[in-house]
């Protein structure tokens, strides 16, 4: 049998080539665009540098509403005790004016500085400390007098012209979208996502909502694995639930594995008498065997042959994992995760810790047992179900994998064992 980390080796070698995918350049993504093209998230990662066209902030501006002043001449006022006259009120928005000498302009937070002012006196700092009407006669006066730069957030202090604004293989979340759209940036290249198909195999198998007959189940695998695909920056370009005849699944591969840079599928890839997935693909490119892992022994692996299946031309790489739901999500955590974050310029590995065990647990010894389980208040890892792969609840309030490798056949209370956190990124 394979070994865990032999069969992650093989996917990541097969799915090397992806790596090198040119970039998917976004442009113009205003509000509106961020908010109608969800494929923008979760979490893109840049493909390249990103240089700011501009300063930021463009243009020296008031941090605060109140007057913008010669700073020389309020300390020459407050000594003299001479008010200023009024000037013209600026608004953000204006254009760059001209303060006249001798004069206080009443301006508003975010609006640019007039030339000639170097400080900005808070309206709470005068008297009167509110803006008059427009075109009034009346004075302001000042208590103190004010240093130059006051208030004022000077052009470029955040980031100037040229300078890097985010550099490849940034994660974009808010403050990051934020401030390409601050700098006008007119387009950014993203790391390309990888197109996913998902097909889940069974004759059994219902969707949530539709009546079961004697003998069905409802599909767990097509949502596992479209969420997770996803949460691995992968687009699911389609997901389809499929019979064990073989026709189906042909059928899709032929019509719909062009548009794909990988297919996975769940179910059908072991040694019964209705493998689908394995009877489908096994001439065509495939291979079919265990690793020494459990639960998720039964592994398929390979490139598709497309024309073999009665497409056209090109192949397709296939993951193919067994059907029981938890054999399915822990495949997809050994195997496949980290080789599409890394893909994805997403930090591939989950977070390891390790803990104490709460109880005693036994293992295979020939096989690298992968349990669920909770860290309790003490920092101890209890169990959640048993080994079984049918366990999908136990898994659903686990938060962490519990990793007995080969050669452990038993474990005792207060024994370390490795665990992955799986209640974080």
């Amino acid at each position: 049998m394979r070994t865990v980390a032999d069969h992650r080796d093989a996917v990541e070698r097969m799915l090397e080539p992806l790596g090198s995918r040119k970039p998917e350049r976004i442009t113009g993504y205003s509000a509106d665009v961020l908010r109608t093209h969800p494929a923008l998230f979760p979490g893109r990662v840049l493909a390249r540098d990103v240089v700011s066209p501009v300063d930021l902030p463009a243009f020296d501006n008031s941090q605060m509403d109140g007057y913008a002043v010669r700073s020389a001449e309020v300390a020459d006022a407050v000594a003299s005790g001479r008010p200023f006259p009024i000037g013209a009120r600026i608004a953000a928005g204006s254009p760059v004016g001209e303060l006249p000498p001798g004069t206080a302009a009443p301006i508003m937070t975010g609006a640019a500085v007039p030339r000639g002012a170097d400080a900005v006196i808070p309206i709470e700092a005068a008297t009167p400390n509110r803006f008059l009407p427009e075109a009034s006669t009346a004075t302001v006066s000042f208590a103190d007098p004010v240093d130059a730069g006051t208030f004022v957030r000077t052009a470029g202090s955040d980031l100037r012209q040229g300078e890097l604004l985010l550099a490849a293989g940034t994660r974009l979340g808010p403050a990051q979208w934020g401030v390409l759209a601050a700098a006008g940036c007119p387009d950014i290249d993203l790391v390309p996502r990888v197109r996913v198909i998902v097909i889940s195999t069974g004759e059994e198998l219902r969707q949530p909502g539709a009546p079961l007959g004697s003998g069905q189940i409802y599909d767990a695998n097509s949502a596992i694995l479209v969420t997770a695909l996803t949460e691995c920056g992968a687009d699911v370009v389609h997901a389809a639930t499929v019979s064990d005849s073989g026709n189906d699944l042909r059928g899709i591969l032929a019509e719909r594995g062009a548009d794909a840079d990988l297919l996975v599928t769940s179910g059908g890839v072991s040694a019964g008498a209705y493998e689908v997935v394995r009877d489908v693909l096994e001439g065509a490119g495939l291979d079919f065997g265990s690793v020494a892992v459990q639960p998720g022994g039964p592994q398929g692996l390979g490139v598709a042959d497309l024309h073999a299946l009665g497409g056209a031309s090109g192949s397709l790489p296939v993951v193919a994992f067994p059907g029981n739901p938890v054999s399915a999500l822990v495949s997809f955590e050994l195997f496949l995760r980290p080789v599409l974050r890394a893909l994805a310029g997403l930090p591939a590995s989950r977070p390891v810790d390790r803990l104490p065990l709460a109880e005693p647990v036994t293992s295979p010894p020939a096989k690298h047992q992968v349990r669920r389980g909770t860290v309790d208040a003490h920092g101890r890892v209890r169990l959640q179900g048993g080994a079984s792969s049918h366990l999908l609840h136990a898994y659903a309030g686990s938060s962490v994998l519990v990793h007995l490798p080969v050669g452990c056949a038993a474990a005792d209370a207060g024994d370390l064992v490795e665990v992955w956190r799986i209640d974080a990124a």
